[in-house]
């Protein structure tokens, strides 16, 4: 049976070792009324919910509930409720869902739902009742209810910026705070409601306090996790060029974040008219219509060369630069200078993260006034401009270095811990025996003892 009351960040910790996979997001659902979900199984660590028992749960609320609120974030994880919720301390971003999970009369966490479920689930309710559909934005909180029949309020937060964990915090808190305000409007109205909570995809939290179990390098033609495949570009009827990423974020002003993502690799619907390919230069262009924000369009363009270099004797690849188009205006582009993106003609590039953050292990170095303004954050990134056979990945070049600053301090360790050690056995094979009695053979000693 599904606990009534409780902490919610020790409840997802419990349940978290099970529901790390990158393909599912966790959905908190709290009533006013109580013992709703009483009748539920428990959650068994690592259960994965599936798609007809999130309906068999969500047919058991509609029923039994008239106002029904749902917040939607594009994205979310588990580990991003222990993770913001501990390493800021008395600066909890999720003080008041905590609250409001704590305080609720009935609760009910399911950790680990897949994110295509989740895709379809507004879809779903809509045809399990004659809603008053409501849409809140975070302009304007304040909804006006049918009490004939029954509401369903959609609320959609704003999106999290996962270019830097304080920028991710302080959207985090945004959302609390409206989640917040909202639940205590709707409570000081005394108007019963049963509200849901989740992410439309998972997103991945910062490895700083969470290690996944599989956090080696991991270079393969074909990543056998992946939900979607790469996208292709092709020169007719040839592939020329294979880009992927599991997260694909641009950020403007700090403020205006485009997470293109599923525009990119799910749903396809980025322009890629515009590229280009050759034997010595391409160029990859990622046009984006209506990208939100009030921007008309977006476009993103990778430019790659492919050049021999006689110290290696051989054909190298290298991303020279990355620029950003706002709304076509070429005047106004966003250029970034990378700074090792190079791999073998023959090989594709791979790196878990890169962007304009020095943190990261490619970082893209701003080169004019407008490139300060903007963000980029790319995870999982593989890309390949030249000689792609069989429509397939080559092999992957990784960013990191082999020589890691663990093995530089190991080696230096080592290194230091050997010379003290060679040195103190070279002292004591230079120890001696004192001599302690005269030579009986030799020259008495005679000692004069005159005054």
């Amino acid at each position: 049976m599904y606990p009534s009351s409780g902490s919610l960040l020790c409840w997802l910790c419990v349940l978290l070792p099970g529901a790390l996979a990158v393909s599912h997001v966790p959905v908190l659902l709290w009533s006013t009324q109580r013992s709703l979900w009483d009748t539920l199984p428990s959650v068994n660590n690592g259960h994965i919910t599936t798609r007809q028992e999130l309906h068999e749960i969500m047919k058991t609320t509609t029923e039994s509930t008239k106002n029904l609120v749902v917040f939607l974030q594009d994205t979310l994880s588990v580990d991003d409720f222990t993770y913001y919720s501990s390493v800021y301390g008395n600066e909890n971003p999720l003080r008041n869902i905590q609250g409001i999970m704590d305080s609720a009369p009935s609760f009910l966490v399911l950790p680990a739902v897949d994110w295509k479920t989740i895709d379809g689930l507004l879809g779903y309710l809509r045809t399990q009742e004659d809603w008053n559909e409501v849409l809140v934005t975070s302009d304007s909180l304040t909804v006006e209810l049918d009490e004939e029949k029954p509401n369903l309020i959609i609320v959609k937060l704003q999106s999290i910026p996962r270019s830097s964990e304080r920028s991710a915090a302080e959207a985090f808190s945004q959302n609390d705070e409206q989640i917040g305000k909202f639940t205590r409007d709707l409570a000081e109205r005394g108007v019963p409601v049963t509200a849901i909570y989740t992410g439309m995809r998972p997103s991945k939290a910062s490895k700083t306090v969470f290690d996944s179990p599989k956090s080696g390098r991991q270079l393969l033609a074909v990543d056998t996790t992946v939900t979607y495949p790469p996208l292709n570009v092709t020169n007719g009827t040839v592939t020329c060029i294979l880009i992927y990423a599991k997260s694909f974020i641009v950020t403007a002003n700090t403020s205006a974040t485009f997470d293109l993502t599923n525009s990119t690799f799910s749903s396809k619907t980025v322009k890629t008219a515009s590229s280009e390919c050759s034997e010595s230069n391409t160029t990859l262009s990622l046009f984006y219509k209506s990208p939100g924000n009030g921007l008309d369009s977006l476009e993103i363009r990778f430019f790659m060369t492919n050049q021999f270099y006689t110290g290696s004797a051989r054909n190298w690849f290298k991303i020279e630069n990355v620029m950003i188009i706002p709304n076509q205006q070429k005047e106004k582009n966003a250029t970034f200078n990378t700074t090792y993106a190079s791999a073998p003609a023959e090989y594709a590039y791979h790196c878990q993260q890169v962007g304009t953050s020095s943190l990261y292990p490619e970082t893209f170095v701003p080169i004019n006034s407008e490139a300060k303004n903007w963000e980029i954050y790319i995870y999982e990134f593989q890309i390949q401009g030249f000689n792609i056979k069989n429509n397939l990945f080559s092999y992957a070049s990784d960013c990191s270095s082999f020589f890691s600053a663990a093995i530089w301090m190991g080696l230096v360790s080592s290194i230091i811990l050997l010379w003290i050690l060679s040195y103190g056995i070279f002292m004591i094979m230079q120890l001696t025996t004192n001599d302690k009695f005269d030579d009986p053979k030799g020259p008495t000693l005679s000692i004069p003892q005159s005054d």
